[in-house]
């Protein structure tokens, strides 16, 4: 079966008008490096002794050999050598008897090249690539004068000797070469534009080929316009699907500016530049060439006139929309509602109906980051989306109508059943980015509702699937925010259930696919930071968890503030923990953020229980457990019946507490974190050995065994999150209860444990009767 390269040469529909004028321009067609990819092209479609993966490797660098800039000999040998050593031989052969031959044998080689077309068994099309770029070519080189054809000849002979035998007194390749090649135009065949130069192609040096495709290393002096142009496309793709493939900041916004240097009107340039701007979180600069970018598309007319609308009007509110979103990233409200304000004027008088429903897009997220509820204009941006046909935006709102009908307490089959329509509407049509961002969202809202095994599914889901967007320059996956997510959840999964390995090897794959410097970099850093905080919390290690406080308040401001109050609580501050907590609550109480809410009620009632005011924190517990019930958040709800059965305990009724414990029992076995499933154990011994008290004889005995079984559970638990602080009150109990049932040798094993966790770890801020 041919692959989807080989229709490079097979199928005619490949190319178009457009790709034409874009690809294969007329000028700079026959140099010596052109004449080297035609004569492996020629090689190509005549050899029959090829491999099939061997022709496909080199079907791969066809595009990229004709679009990119000029190479060295010894570059283009190596990189045709690393897919086929065999034709990368035959290629140096013919040039070799091309270049140390005479001016016939260049001659002889153009007046067989017209072969594949006549030859039924070529696989070369006439409308392929391939076909198109041969044909070019020849029409070319048949309009070149007698003295352009021996300046051809010694061009190539030059570069064949300079770049591949190294002569000492040839200058480097095809700088020098472009001397006298640039004048090899189609249109201009007299003798005395011969010996016109353009000092842009004079002095560059080529681009090696790993820049190419690696992008090792920015291009170095100006380039021609299709060189700029296939630069250009290709960066700002790898931005959009891969930046860790794209080049650093830096080297990018020092080559735009070389660039822009040479030609200030290139109005691709400042978008781009733009674009790499918004990657560092530059206002200055991003607004700056957004400006200069419409300025210049405006200046050289490069909107025309679309669908009946003047082109000026159409730059002028798209220049207005784009600031308007700019303004949005960077937290600008008040800027970003006056541009967005302007827009929607001149859409209106323009009467576009497509700009007004960007327009209308931007208003409801605009509202959603002020905390507003933007429910009401997001469904009508939705049902105008879908009337005027734009299932990009319809698909976006209603995403962002299940975003908010999960912050609202939606129940999770109405989401899911909204979220399947908008993917039907993905595949219809082949929206790849919006289905990445669909799956995505259901791993968090799964995760958010405490399903855990679902969550996971839908990440690997995500993970695994193959993208429909065209591999172009390498990129084997998008490296988009949805797959960032998605492995960031997976990475806390993986951390929860003890695997702290397996999330390691997660975050280390994250660190390499989004570096620090990339714009989704700081999803995989706050992910890391809570990691290693919960760990040195579980392990009672709080002078190790204190400084991960200041560092996820400068990624989160809210998570730092709740986790600042968590480690004042386990070192015994509680007044600043206190006054922390409430100040958290308010804020969180504007934003709307329930989940938060919940947490500050249950780290609040902690604080209670160490004043011994567990009656006291029965309210704030109900409170918070129909709060979580109305909202659907499972996770956050079998926590609270935690706080709630330990505190039933503590006021003298185990029975109760215990009868409670088991509804939540099932759901924190099946998708609670390990800690929760060794707490939750722990505290059903508890009850149990509560419960034992108040038993006769054999009863009480057979109480206190089966909390006895209880606890090795929880210590199991324990110790594969080696949560030493846990396991020490486990040993404890452990002793005590052997020593109960007169178990001598257990109990002094249960002592030793005890003992040594205890020498090991600080003296714990809260007895262990009092804390859960």
């Amino acid at each position: 079966m041919a692959s989807v390269h080989e229709s490079l040469y097979f199928n005619p529909m490949m190319t178009n008008g457009v790709v034409h004028a874009n690809v294969f321009g007329i000028k700079d067609w026959v140099t010596p490096y052109k004449i080297s990819v035609l004569v492996l092209l020629d090689e190509m479609t005549m050899s029959k002794r090829m491999t099939l993966v061997e022709r496909r490797r080199l079907n791969k660098l066809i595009l990229p050999l004709q679009q990119g800039p000029d190479l060295s000999l010894g570059q283009l040998l190596k990189t045709v050598d690393e897919c086929c050593p065999m034709t990368a031989y035959a290629v140096k052969l013919r040039l070799h008897v091309m270049a140390d031959g005479e001016l016939k044998d260049m001659e002889s080689f153009f007046d067989t090249l017209p072969s594949p077309f006549s030859d039924l068994e070529s696989e070369a099309y006439k409308t392929s690539v391939v076909g198109l770029f041969m044909r070019y070519m020849l029409l070319a080189y048949n309009k070149l004068s007698f003295s352009q054809v021996y300046k051809l000849y010694t061009s190539l002979q030059r570069y064949y000797h300079s770049h591949y035998l190294g002569a000492p007194d040839s200058k480097p390749g095809p700088p020098a070469v472009a001397a006298e090649e640039t004048d090899m135009e189609l249109t201009n065949t007299e003798d005395t534009m011969e010996g016109k130069l353009e000092k842009e192609e004079l002095d560059s040096p080529p681009l090696r080929f790993s820049e190419l495709l690696d992008e090792d290393a920015p291009s170095r002096g100006p380039l021609s316009q299709k060189q700029a142009e296939y630069f250009l496309a290709r960066q700002a793709y790898l931005l959009k699907n891969d930046e860790n493939k794209a080049l650093k900041p830096a080297a990018l916004q020092e080559e735009l500016n070389n660039m822009l240097k040479f030609n200030p009107d290139f109005a691709e340039a400042h978008y781009l530049s733009y674009l790499n701007s918004m990657r560092v979180q530059d206002i200055f600069i991003s607004t700056h060439s957004l400006l200069h970018y419409f300025d210049r598309l405006i200046l050289t007319g490069g909107e025309g006139k679309s669908n009946g609308d003047e082109g000026y009007g159409r730059s002028l509110r798209y220049a207005a929309l784009n600031l308007a979103a700019l303004h949005c990233r960077f937290g600008h409200y008040q800027q970003a509602g006056l541009a967005l304000q302007e827009a929607i004027r001149i859409a209106q008088e323009s009467n576009d109906h497509v700009c007004l429903q960007h327009c209308l897009s931007w208003l409801y997220m605009l509202e959603q980051m002020k905390g507003s509820d933007s429910t009401v204009l997001t469904e009508d941006s939705v049902k105008m989306a879908a009337h005027f046909c734009l299932p990009y935006l319809a698909s976006l709102g209603i995403q962002s109508l299940v975003q908010q009908g999960a912050i609202g307490g939606k129940t999770a089959s109405k989401l899911m059943d909204a979220l399947k329509d908008t993917d039907i509407l993905h595949w219809k049509h082949s929206l790849s980015e919006l289905i990445d961002i669909s799956l995505a969202q259901t791993t968090s809202i799964w995760r958010m509702y405490g399903k855990s095994t679902m969550a996971q599914q839908q990440a690997q889901l995500l993970l695994n699937m193959n993208s429909l967007e065209p591999v172009n320059f390498g990129v084997q996956q998008n490296n988009t925010e949805p797959f960032a997510v998605a492995l960031c959840h997976l990475a806390e999964l993986h951390a929860e259930q003890g695997l702290y390995g397996a999330a390691s090897e997660i975050l280390t794959h994250l660190k390499e696919q989004f570096p620090p410097h990339t714009q989704h970099a700081k999803l995989w850093m706050l992910c890391d930071l809570k990691i290693q905080f919960d760990r040195a919390m579980n392990d009672g290690k709080y002078h190790l968890a204190e400084p991960h406080v200041t560092a996820i308040a400068a990624l989160n401001q809210t998570e730092g503030l709740y986790r600042k109050a968590l480690v004042l609580k386990a070192q015994n501050q509680t007044t600043e923990a206190y006054k922390i907590l409430q100040q958290l609550q308010l804020q969180c109480e504007k934003t709307r953020c329930t989940e938060t809410i919940i947490r500050v009620m249950l780290a609040t009632a902690e604080l209670h229980w160490e004043s011994s005011g567990f009656a006291t924190a029965l309210p704030l517990l109900l409170q918070a457990l129909a709060l979580a019930r109305q909202h659907h958040l499972q996770a956050l709800a079998s926590e609270t019946i935690l706080h709630l059965a330990f505190s039933q305990m503590m006021l003298g009724i185990p029975e109760q507490a215990l009868n409670i414990l088991h509804e939540a029992m099932e759901s924190i076995l099946a998708h609670g974190a390990v800690i929760d499933k060794g707490r939750a154990l722990l505290l059903v011994a508890k009850c149990q050995i509560a419960m034992a008290g108040t038993r006769p004889g054999e009863e009480r005995r057979a109480g206190l065994e089966m909390a006895v079984q209880t606890l090795e559970e929880a210590a199991a638990y324990f110790s594969k999150l080696d949560c030493k602080e846990r396991l020490r009150d486990v040993h404890y109990l452990q002793a005590r209860l052997h020593n109960s049932l007169g178990q001598i040798p257990q109990r002094n094993k249960c002592a030793m444990l005890f003992r040594l966790l205890d020498q090991e770890l600080p003296s714990s801020g809260a007895p262990l009767v009092t804390r859960l």
